[in-house]
């Protein structure tokens, strides 16, 4: 007899004579009532033991944890809140599970414990839910991806160049770390390392994308990119996933467009596939806010705040015309905001990007062509504005609820002004030789954007701290599991 998931068992229109199931136990009530999951549904399956067929040391072993097989008859439940259950024929428990030292009970447990039991975590009704919907947001990616003409590819997770010019990267090395070579100056000589350069983990794989795009024509990564930052926030990971798509011959306004349609593409799929635990979430995230002061709950519920996203069409608006709109609000002027607008030029903050989305426009916003000095070397230099002002051709994407979700821009395609851009930072031609051969060898305009995988996968569960989407959190002082 095949076995079935819970969720082909609960989808069933009639009963059956003969079916089998394996799972682990949540609860056992009475020593009758066995609730079951396999991890296919956040909801169990009731499987009614007549205690009077079995062997009580048997059923002294079903306890909340340990992994069962059973068969039996599906009919209709006699009790509320399913609408089938399984009457057990056999009961087999599958290997040892110690109910005195087994921790997740059936009883509710703070994230900060569930994060020390990280490879247990999924056993609770919420990290199934996180976790299922983080599988779903990756399959819709890739779909959106392959239905859309774009070449998947793996872009080197060890680098000897940092996209981002931030410098918070983790050394790659097999020198002895106690004895390592030096140069005369003292310094160590990384020629005689492993790769005969010093070399890093990525922290984003946008700069090997454009090679490709160059070639293939549309591309996009998906995969682990890296940041030692030192920080402990609910918003940051020393490891994470980046979507980075590259488009040849496509313009800012193209960009905007792909991130707009991707967006709602993969917001939308999870909506239509992953209904129950996007339910139980909502749920979950009603009950948090229900604790909380009236002037901090959150105006949308989840499922609102993603089909906030998914039906609506995105609000454009320079920079410029945003740093206008946030001066004089009410919040600016009032100084309710933590950083005060007061010129062209700031960076902007997550209240503020909220606020545009949130109370001005109603809807998400892509703001575009930032100041130059704010952005990266790569991104292309536009004309001075009437005052002088030089911005670029970048873009963000602002989401409810978390901010900045998306960002992007057209590249700099000019082999000069790259240059120029290059020296003023002080990032060495040599280096980055092979990108700037893109602008010497058929060069075009391109494009392309960013998004953190697990920002999106936080936006779509609710959840408020990035270590809760990610199966094994790695940051400062934790590599554990």
């Amino acid at each position: 007899m095949n076995s079935k998931t819970v969720a082909q068992l609960l989808s069933q229109d009639e009963t059956l004579q003969d079916v089998s199931v394996k799972g682990w136990v949540r609860t056992f009530r009475a020593n009758r009532f066995i609730a079951l999951n396999d991890g296919s549904t956040i909801n169990n399956i009731q499987c009614v033991v007549d205690f009077e067929n079995f062997d009580e040391a048997l059923l002294k072993r079903v306890t909340t944890g340990a992994a069962i097989h059973v068969t039996g008859e599906l009919v209709e439940s006699q009790g509320k809140g399913q609408s089938v259950e399984i009457v057990v024929k056999t009961l087999e428990v599958l290997g040892d599970s110690d109910p005195e030292t087994y921790p997740i009970q059936p009883r509710k447990h703070g994230f900060e414990f569930l994060r020390r039991n990280a490879h247990l975590r999924t056993r609770t009704n919420t990290f199934s839910a996180v976790m299922r919907l983080r599988s779903s947001l990756s399959f819709a990616v890739h779909k959106y991806f392959n239905e859309n003409g774009f070449n998947y590819m793996h872009t080197p997770i060890i680098t000897g160049s940092d996209a981002e010019g931030a410098g918070e990267m983790f050394k790659v090395s097999n020198l002895d770390a106690k004895n390592p070579p030096l140069n005369e100056d003292g310094s160590v000589n990384y020629k005689e390392d492993f790769f005969g350069k010093e070399t890093n983990l990525t922290v984003s794989g946008q700069l090997e994308a454009e090679t490709y795009a160059m070639s293939l024509g549309k591309v996009y990564t998906f995969g682990p990119t890296f940041r030692a930052e030192n920080s402990n926030t609910t918003r940051h990971l020393a490891e994470f996933w980046m979507i980075e798509p590259e488009v040849a011959f496509m313009d800012l306004d193209g960009n905007m467009d792909l991130a707009e349609d991707f967006m709602k593409s993969v917001l939308g799929y999870v909506l239509e596939n992953n209904k129950e635990d996007l339910e139980f979430l909502d749920n979950r995230l009603l009950q948090e806010e229900k604790t909380k002061p009236q002037a901090e709950r959150i105006a949308m519920s989840l499922i609102e705040k993603i089909k906030f996203v998914v039906d609506n069409n995105f609000k454009r608006v320079s920079y410029t015309e945003a740093i206008d709109i946030l001066r004089n609000s009410k919040p600016n002027k009032k100084k309710k905001f933590n950083y005060i607008i007061e010129e062209w030029g700031a960076d902007l903050q997550s209240e503020h990007e909220r606020f545009l989305v949130e109370k001005h426009f109603k809807c998400p916003v892509i703001l575009f062509d930032y100041p130059a000095n704010i952005k990266a070397f790569y991104m292309r230099l536009n004309e001075p504005d009437h005052e002088g002002r030089e911005t670029v051709r970048a873009m963000d994407i602002l989401f409810p609820g978390i901010g900045e979700m998306v960002g992007g821009s057209q590249r700099e395609e000019r082999l000069d002004v790259l240059k120029e851009k290059m020296k003023a930072l002080d990032i060495d031609e040599k280096e980055l030789w092979w990108y700037l051969d893109l602008r010497k060898y058929g060069t075009a305009v391109h494009s392309g954007f960013g998004l953190g995988f697990e920002r999106l996968v936080m936006f779509a569960t609710g959840m408020g701290n990035i270590r809760d989407v990610i199966p094994y959190p790695r940051t400062p002082q934790n590599a554990e599991f």
